[in-house]
């Protein structure tokens, strides 16, 4: 890791663990309303509001803890059973869904434990640092002003020659700390873990979940396929064929008592012929691509590449070929994503890595333009999610404002027959 990544990582931790400390803090009283909420239930049914409102408070601190933990490497699912549809706030249902689901008490026992682990990996991210700062920063100063302040952990500050003794005892310590915070919040995402992350049974709730909603996905959108089929075939080849048997039926009629304009009419319906044939080809096209089954995914997205307006470069190790379902998701997900560079992004470049690890297919889409691009845009972000989904594939998108955009999705698949392309290139 260069040195100006390692300080910035640092500063994050250090950063993190500021935040940590009062979200910390914050737990004691989430636990108490909540104790206190149980405790009123029986008295005037008061607890059939109040829990309710405090369970989400605690499950808001909840998901704020597990996004916390996601960006030190442990990312963490909601594990929360589904609201009822006729659970309505201050009511019965709504109180006993809360009640039953297990996460509730998990939540709950976590508030205890997750303050003091928060408090003390929070505090020991930002001590060691803010006490290095402090040897080099404000010591030498306190003491050219004649303060009598005593620090270091090796000798007493008295002259201001000991404060600037000071410096380098104060930068090894601040270098220690920072290099240290990293690690202590990842510690304390793990330790979030260990108490928020859904157990054996909520995790095939929400994989059950998950393949519903994916199903329901995936069927739209072949019907969605499906439909788009139908109508290019109605509007396009199906309204040509038709147009080609009037123009037929037409030159028979005039054959015989005009030879001259049957032959033209004869020459257009084969003009119209040879339309259908080419409007047909692009329908398959868009169903399979021929290049897709030719060349292989790597080929596929270099000849999509040798399409598109600006520079592509395309760099590619797969020393085999996926499935013919996922390596066309892929292919057309990679589209997509070279479609919304070459549309939206203003982008001068883009670049194309495909790479295979594991059993997992990634593929990675970077341009060079404006960023801004979110999945609710309109951009086919979401088709592309959608598409993935029903394959338990998944996207990450980063787009700051200013650029680079970067489109990552991952596949799970295995590889089978050796590739025939080479591995990597320019497309």
């Amino acid at each position: 890791m260069e040195s100006r990544d390692w300080i910035r990582e640092g500063m994050r931790a250090v950063a993190s663990g500021a935040v940590a400390v009062p979200l910390a803090i914050l737990n004691i009283p989430l636990l108490v309303l909540f104790v206190v909420s149980l405790v009123l239930t029986p008295v005037l049914g008061l607890g059939l509001v109040l829990v309710p409102l405090v369970t989400r408070l605690v499950r808001a601190r909840a998901d704020l803890a597990r996004r916390l933990a996601a960006g030190w490497g442990q990312p963490i699912a909601r594990p929360y059973l589904p609201r009822p549809e006729q659970a309505r706030l201050g009511g019965f249902r709504h109180y006993r869904w809360i009640m039953r689901d297990p996460a509730t008490w998990r939540d709950l026992g976590w508030l205890l434990p997750g303050a003091v682990a928060g408090l003390v990996l929070g505090l020991s991210s930002i001590a060691l640092p803010v006490y290095g700062a402090e040897g080099i920063l404000l010591i030498p100063l306190w003491i050219s002003l004649g303060t009598d302040y005593g620090y270091g952990v090796i000798w007493p500050i008295e002259t201001l020659a000991d404060g600037f003794l000071s410096l380098p005892q104060g930068a090894v310590i601040l270098a220690i700390g920072v290099a240290a915070a990293p690690y202590l919040r990842q510690a304390d995402a793990w330790s979030t873990r260990l108490f928020l992350a859904p157990t054996r049974a909520a995790e095939l709730r929400l994989r059950v979940s998950q393949l519903t909603t994916t199903r329901a996905d995936t069927v739209d959108a072949q019907a969605a396929e499906l439909r788009r089929i139908e109508r290019d075939l109605h509007d396009g080849a199906q309204a040509r064929l038709v147009s080609l048997g009037m123009t037929i039926g037409l030159a028979e009629e005039m054959v015989d008592d005009d030879p001259v304009a049957a032959r033209k009419l004869l020459a257009e319906a084969r003009e119209s012929s040879l339309t259908a044939l080419v409007e047909l080809r692009q329908l398959v096209r868009g169903i399979h691509p021929p290049v897709l089954a030719e060349r292989g995914l790597e080929g596929a997205v270099r000849a999509l590449a040798m399409a598109l307006p600006i520079p592509v470069t395309v760099t590619a190790a797969l020393p085999g070929r996926p499935d013919t379902p996922v390596e066309s998701a892929a292919y057309f997900v990679i589209a997509e994503a070279l479609a919304n560079a070459a549309r939206h992004s203003g982008a001068a470049a883009v670049t194309v890595d495909l790479w295979h690890t594991g059993d997992v297919l990634s593929a990675r889409v970077t341009d060079d333009g404006r960023g801004g691009a979110e999945p609710s845009g309109g951009t086919g972000l979401r088709g592309i999610e959608r598409r993935l989904a029903a394959f338990d594939g998944t996207m990450s998108l980063s787009s700051p404002p200013g650029g680079p955009t970067v489109v990552t999705v991952e596949l799970p698949c295995a590889l089978s027959s050796p590739r025939i392309s080479p591995s990597s290139g320019t497309g």
